[in-house]
Formats: C-alpha cells, sequence, structure tokens
C-alpha cells in the first residue's frame, strides 16, 4: 500500500517537473501567436490609419444617406396612408349612412313580411274553420239520412212487433194449456216413479233376504265341510290303524299253530273295523252327496236372485229413461216455440240426423221433430 503511494507521489511529481520544463516554450509560442494576431488587425502605419478612417466615414456617410433615403419613404408612405385612411373615413361615413338607410328598410320590410304572415295564418285559420264546417255539414246530413232510414225501419219494425206480439200473444196462451198439460203428465210421472221407487225397495228387501238366505247356506256348508274334513280325517286314522292291524294279522299268520285261537279273535276284531270302516265311508258318501246338493242349490239360488235383480232393475231404469227422455222432449219442444223461427234448437232440428241407439231407443231430436209434427197436424 506504502510502495504504491511512493509510486504515485514519484509520478506526479516527475511529471510536475516535466510540465515546468515545458511550460515556458508553451508561452513563448502562444505570446508570439498573440501578437500576431493583434498586429494583423490594427494598421500600423499613417496611411493604413487614414484609409481606416477613410473607410469608415464613407461607411456611416452610406449608412446616413440610406437612413435619410428610408425616412423620406416612410414620410410619402405615411402620407399616402393617411390620404388612403381619409378616404376610408370618408367611404365608412357614406357606408353608415347607407347601412342606416338599409336597417330601415329592412325593419320597414320585417313588420311587412310579420303582417303577411299573421295574415297567412288569419286565412289558413278561416279555411280550417271553413273545412270544418263542411264536414259537419256533411255528418249533419249523414245523420238526417240514418235518422230517416232509422225511422222507416222503426215505423216498419213496430208494425212488425204488433203482429208478431198478437202470434206471441196466441202462443202464450196455447203454451199455457200445454205447460198445465205437461204438468199433469209431470205428476203422472211422479206417481209412477213413485210407484216404481216402492217395487224397487220391495225388490232390494226381497234381494237382501235371499241373500241372508245365501249366506246362512254358505255358512251351513261351511259347517258341513268342517264336519267332512274331521270325518275324513278320523277315516284316514283308521285306515291307518287298519293298516297297521292288517300288518300286525299278517305277521301273526306266519306263527305257529298254536296260537290260532288268538287269532281267531284277532279275526273278529278285524271284521269290525272293516264294519266300521264301511260305515264311515258310507257316511261320507252321504255326506258328499248333500254338500253336492246344498251347492247346487245354493247356485240355483244365486242365480235366481241374479236374475230377478237384473229383470227388476232394467225394467225400472227403462220406465224411468223413457218417462225422462219424453220430459225432455217436450221441454225442449216448448223452448224452440218460444223463441221462434231464429231460435238455435230450431237449427240443429233443420240438419237431418238419422243416428240412433244401439237398443233401438229413439234420440231427442226425433222425439222434438215428432211433437213439432203431432202440433202441426193438430
Amino acid at each position: 500500500m506504502v510502495q504504491s503511494v511512493l509510486f504515485f507521489v514519484l509520478g506526479f511529481l516527475c511529471a510536475g517537473f516535466l510540465a515546468l520544463m515545458v511550460a515556458p516554450a508553451i508561452w513563448r509560442r502562444a505570446v508570439t501567436l498573440t501578437r500576431r494576431r493583434v498586429e494583423s488587425s490594427i494598421p500600423l502605419t499613417q496611411t493604413e490609419i487614414q484609409a481606416d478612417k477613410d473607410r469608415i466615414r464613407a461607411e456611416y456617410a452610406m449608412t446616413t444617406r440610406r437612413l435619410e433615403i428610408s425616412v423620406k419613404a416612410l414620410r410619402e408612405k405615411t402620407a399616402e396612408q393617411l390620404v388612403e385612411i381619409n378616404r376610408g373615413r370618408e367611404a365608412m361615413k357614406g357606408l353608415a349612412v347607407e347601412r342606416t338607410d338599409k336597417n330601415q328598410a329592412l325593419t320597414e320590410l320585417g313588420a311587412k313580411n310579420e303582417a303577411l304572415r299573421q295574415r297567412e295564418g288569419e286565412l289558413q285559420q278561416l279555411s280550417e274553420r271553413l273545412k270544418e264546417t263542411e264536414r259537419k255539414l256533411e255528418k249533419r246530413a249523414l245523420e238526417l239520412q240514418k235518422l230517416e232510414r232509422m225511422y222507416d225501419d222503426a215505423s216498419f219494425s213496430s208494425s212488425s212487433r204488433q203482429i208478431e206480439l198478437v202470434a206471441r200473444e196466441s202462443e202464450m196462451q196455447k203454451l199455457a194449456s200445454d205447460i198445465a198439460m205437461l204438468r199433469g203428465q209431470r205428476k203422472e210421472a211422479d206417481r209412477r216413479g213413485q210407484e216404481i221407487a216402492a217395487e224397487s225397495k220391495a225388490a232390494r228387501e226381497a234381494l237382501k233376504a235371499e241373500k241372508k238366505r245365501t249366506a246362512e247356506l254358505d255358512k251351513k256348508v261351511e259347517r258341513l265341510l268342517a264336519t267332512l274334513a274331521d270325518r275324513e280325517d278320523k277315516l284316514d286314522r283308521r285306515e291307518k290303524e287298519l293298516a297297521r292291524m292288517r300288518e300286525r294279522s299278517k305277521s301273526e299268520d306266519s306263527a305257529p299253530a298254536l296260537r290260532l285261537v288268538g287269532k281267531g279273535g284277532d279275526v273278529a276284531k278285524s271284521d269290525d273295523l272293516d264294519k266300521a270302516i264301511a260305515k264311515l265311508d258310507s257316511d261320507r258318501e252321504q255326506l258328499e252327496a248333500r254338500l253336492t246338493a246344498l251347492a247346487r242349490e245354493n247356485k240355483r239360488l244365486k242365480a235366481d236372485l241374479t236374475a230377478l235383480a237384473a229383470s227388476k232393475a232394467t225394467d225400472s231404469s227403462s220406465a224411468l229413461r223413457e218417462q225422462m227422455n219424453a220430459l225432455a222432449a217436450e221441454v225442449v219442444h216448448l223452448t224452440a216455440k218460444l223463441e221462434g223461427p231464429g231460435s238455435p234448437i230450431a237449427k240443429a232440428l233443420a240438419v237431418p240426423s238419422d243416428a240412433r241407439s244401439g237398443n233401438g231407443d229413439r234420440s231427442l231430436a226425433d222425439r222434438v221433430r215428432a211433437l213439432q209434427k203431432a202440433d202441426a197436424t193438430s
């Protein structure tokens, strides 16, 4: 570190020494060059000085002359500009007067234009009023024509209404008589319905009694079936005992002859068993025959009850249906007569219909047509 510092200081001192040695030569060269430049710029002789003064005087004179010429030109230009300004002022005065006149003329024209616009607005309003009046007149004329037609129609309709009123009064009287007749028919139908209801009630009670009897028979059959099942169980047990006894008798047949006496007693027992089995078989056959007869009678009773209920229900329902259809046809016929020819019922009846129900009954439209034909013939 110290060594590098020493080398740096030594180098700096050497450089300073060399600079001190070279500096005088550089200074002398600079002084020489400066002197030459100053001498070249400053005249050194009297002639050069006089020539320089003359040059300066000439330049000053030329500059002064140029200034005088420019001042003279500026003065002339100023005079011309003053003349132009005066002319412009005069022209502006004339233009101001002309502008005043034109403004006055424009004001007068604006007033006239406004008056013309007002006149045009008034004319337009008058034309609109005229058109509105014409439309009102046309509308009034149309209303008058319409009122005339309405008056004619009203007079014609009043005369026709009077005729229709007389016809309706006659129809009302006829309908009143028809309604009285229908009320009587309805009372008759109600009475018949009550009778049919009483008959159906009696049939229901009979049906309930038959059903009760059938239930009792079913219970009796069930008891007999239970008894038969018990008997069959007993019979099966007896058959099993008989089979065991037969096997035992077979085994005893192969025994010595000394046991023949005992075997004779067993044979007697087996005969008793055969008789009991035969009796049980006969009892079972009797029970089966009785059970078959009871089942047949039960089926017959059920079939009779079903047929009886179906026949009574069919008769009562068909009679009620016929009465209801007749009443409905009469009500529709009376409604069509009240509403007149323009009734939708009449339009519906005017359409031909050949449809019939599957059981051959007549439809409501056919019944109404039949009533209309009967009224027409009467």
